[in-house]
This record gives structure tokens, sequence and C-alpha cells, in this order.
């Protein structure tokens, strides 16, 4: 018996399915990134329950299955009209439908999502749930609910404008003719050996497999697959041409000036440095110095009035001045976790950018991005706002000008590789010592520090969340003295 979800990871790879079942030891513990993509989706789930409300649910048993089946099977019965994880065991597939919904005489299936449209492997599941359920009931109709990112919350939420629901019946059925031979192959191959089966594109597509660092654990840390805006397809064509390391490259192997820098500066283990590109930069720099960073979250399920789902909600910022004397001061902010932290932070972060100087950001495009969204949303604020767009300069422009490139970059131009490697023994720069380590753990702490009952533990994620985005800002300062050093 396969569940829907270990069909579709079937699907994605043989390997990864016999792993699950007979090596389940090898499997990565999920991160915090992917423990809070299986947290939305459970919230997003229990929110669209509400399009049929007065459903009963089938509550999930890992140690009875069959249970759960007869309860769904009982209801049915008794004339039950919505049922929550609806559980079937039927040829051979174990599947619990998120919703079903009795219509005329037979019965309709809906799936639900948190993505913002319909995708492949959506199709996929719902199939094998067809396929499954299918045999145990009349079942007319399958649909997709996902989430419409064009809905506006104004007040309350309006649940049916929040989600959109798609009619995917008729591709469903189109699929169901080689549901049994697929079943057939999982199932034979899971009573063999480990397949042979070597890396490739199913390693991330359409999932990042959980198996990775077992079946990756040959692969050096300098390969190919590190080469800079490398598409995936032509790193495994290179791979399946025996071509892994930086040496094995061929000489006409067209490649970009910045790859051909990285592979360069790998193989002599030497940093490379243009002081022109570099003094370039500096001289856009006007005085005083404003190194910005905001930190945002975003959610399917909008929060606050005027938000859009997975719109990105500025929380927090951080701002290093160095004035023209050269002193330094350090500015920033935390939004409240209850109430809606935007317009606070918009009024605050107008009053401590200085009026001239240039604002210096890592990836400028993201701030900019934040605070054109910020001007739609504050009219008041419209013309301040467009104004300090219009003194972005961003740092990460001379890196990928070749300004400055080291090989323990390693094909990245993220905060995260550049500092390790122009720092190494800063101690000060290590976000390793910190509580919280990168953007995506900022993000999920603030987003549900409102649930958090206990206001120790909230204040000491706040301190933690300051000193995070701190060090985002006292990085671009370290770098920017780096430059002004390599180039006296």
């Amino acid at each position: 018996m396969l569940s829907k979800s270990q069909y579709i990871r079937g699907l994605q790879c043989h390997k990864a399915l016999w792993f699950y079942r007979h090596r389940p030891e090898l499997r990565q513990k999920p991160d915090a990134a992917t423990q809070a993509l299986f947290d939305l989706g459970h919230n997003v789930g229990a929110l669209a329950c509400e399009l049929f409300p007065g459903g009963v649910e089938i509550e999930f048993n890992f140690k009875d299955f069959s249970g759960m089946a007869a309860k769904t099977r009982r209801l049915i019965d008794q004339g039950e009209n919505v049922i929550y994880e609806a559980t079937f065991r039927e040829k051979g597939v174990f599947a619990m439908a998120d919703i079903l919904v009795r219509e005329d005489e037979g019965w309709a299936m809906y799936e639900v999502k948190a993505s913002t449209g319909v995708k492949n492997y959506h199709l996929d599941d719902a199939a094998v749930q067809w396929y499954a359920l299918s045999n145990a009931i009349q079942l007319n109709k399958a649909f997709i609910v996902h989430i419409n990112n064009q809905y506006v919350r104004d007040g309350e939420l309006v649940i049916n404008q929040l989600f959109e629901i798609e009619d995917v019946t008729e591709i469903v059925e189109s699929r169901q003719m080689a549901i049994p031979r697929t079943l057939g192959e999982l199932n034979s191959m899971l009573k063999g050996d480990e397949p042979d089966i070597d890396i490739g594109m199913q390693c991330s597509d359409p999932f990042d497999c959980d198996y990775r660092d077992h079946c990756w654990r040959d692969i050096p840390e300098h390969s190919v697959f590190n080469l800079y805006s490398f598409s995936q397809k032509g790193k495994f064509e290179l791979y399946q041409r025996g071509i892994l390391n930086f040496e094995d490259l061929d000489v006409d192997q067209k490649l970009t000036s910045i790859q051909q820098i990285q592979v360069s500066t790998s193989l002599r283990g030497e940093e490379h440095v243009d002081t022109s590109v570099i003094n370039e930069f500096l001289d856009k720099l006007v005085s005083p110095l404003n190194f910005f960073d905001f930190e945002t979250f975003s959610k399917a399920i909008p929060r606050y009035n005027r938000q859009r789902p997975y719109s990105q909600v500025p929380f927090q910022y951080s701002l290093h001045v160095v004035n023209a004397d050269g002193s330094i001061e350090h500015k920033e902010h935390l939004g409240d976790e209850f109430t809606d932290p935007r317009e606070e932070l918009v009024v605050q972060m107008l009053s401590d950018i200085t009026p001239t100087g240039s604002i210096i950001a890592f990836n400028m495009g993201f701030e900019k991005g934040v605070i054109s969204e910020l001007a739609n949303l504050f009219p008041d604020y419209e013309n301040q706002l467009l104004a300090i767009n219009d003194r972005f300069v961003d740092l990460l422009q001379p890196f990928r000008s070749l300004g400055y490139y080291h090989p323990d970059f390693n094909g990245s131009f993220s905060l995260k590789s550049i500092l390790p490697a122009m720092f190494p023994d800063d101690e000060e720069l290590a976000y390793k010592s910190l509580e919280i380590q990168d953007g995506l753990m900022a993000m999920d702490e603030f987003a549900r520090l409102h649930l958090e009952q206990d206001a120790g533990k909230r204040e000491n994620i706040r301190i933690a969340l300051l000193a995070y985005c701190h060090l985002d800002t006292l990085a671009m300062v370290k770098i920017w003295l780096k430059f002004k050093e390599l180039c006296e």
C-alpha cells in the first residue's frame, strides 16, 4: 500500500521512495524553512475548510489508518455532506481528501494548496487521489483550491475571495490510465535492491529531496555545480560527461567573465581584485553614508488590512550611518508584533535616514521594491519614500562587476558567503554565533511572535532579531572599509 505522498515521491525519484521505505535513517531533518512550509500548508488547509462549513474531520492516527477509513465510510453511509481529511484505502493507495463534499448523486473532492496557482505535480496528486476515491464512491468532480494573490484584506478575511477554486476534473481523469502501471512499477521497485540512479535534475524538481545529503556526499565543495549563473541542466550535462571539478573543464568551455574568474581563483587559491572597479563604486558614494537593510515577512494568509497574500511586510530595519568625519552611528527599529508594523516603520525610517547622502543596500532591488510598496500604501509619505529610492547604491554591484572575488565565495554573492571569505577571523561578523542566523529564520520568528504567550521569551526573540539585522548593516560597513583599504 502506497500513500499519496509516497506515490508523488516515487514519481520524482524511485531511489528517494526506496530510501523512504528501507533507509529512513538517511533522511534529512526538515530545516526551519521546510518546517515553515509544512506549517503553512496546514494553516491554509484548515482555513479552506471554512469554504464548506459544518463538516466532520477525520482525525489523523498513524497507528490506525484502517480506523480512519472505516470512520469515513460510516460518515458517508450516515449521510454526512462534508468531510475533512476523508480517508480511503483503495486499489493499493492510501489517500486523504482535504475536503469531500456531497453533490447531487455523488461527491466532489477539493485539494487545498498554499500556492497561487495550479502546478503539474498538483495534478498528479489529484489524479492518484481520484484513482483511490473513485473505487469507493461516486466521484463526479475534482477541484484544486489555491490562494488568490490579488485579494487585498479589508477588515475580516473574506474566505471565498482569499481562495480560488479550479476545476481539474478533465485533466485528472485523463491521467487515470497511467496510474496502475506506475503503481506496479513502484511496488516492484520497492521489493528489490536499492535502485541504481545517479544524481540528476530530479534531486530538486519539483521538490528538494530530503536524501540529497546522502546522494551528493561525494560531490566536492568546489565543483561545476557551484558555477555562478550556470543553468542546472548545463551543470548536469557537464557532470554526465565526467566533468566535475574545475580542473576537468574543457579549454573551449564557454564561460562568462564571472565564471572564468571563479574557476581561475579557485584553481590558484587566490582572490581577484580590480581596484578600478572598486574605485568606480566608491566614487559614486555621497556622504553621509546610510547602510540600510530591511527584514520582512511574507505569508499566504494576510494578517493586516491592505495586505495581499505573500506580499512583503517590512517589520524591522537596521541603519549604520557613517558621517563625513568618519564617526559611525547605529539606528534600528523593530515593529510591535501585535499590530501592523508598516506605518510606524515608515515614520521612523524617514526620521532616521539622513536627508542627504547615499543609501547603501546589498542587492538594493529588494529594499527599493519594499519602499515602493510602502509609497503606494501610504500616499501621505509617497514623495518622501520615492525620494529615498532615488538615493540607493547597490553594494552588490562591485562584486558582480568583478571588483572583488574570493574563491571561497564558491559561486555565491550572498553576504553569508562573502563575509567568512573576506573576514575569516572576525568573530564579530559570524552569523553562526547568532541565535537567528538568516532572513528566513527572522521572518518566521517575527511572523509567529504574537502567538508567544511568555513575555520573557518574546523579549528574547526581539533581542535576537535586532542582533541579526544589526549584523547585516555592520557587515556592509566592514566591506566598505575593506574596499577603501584595498584602494589606498
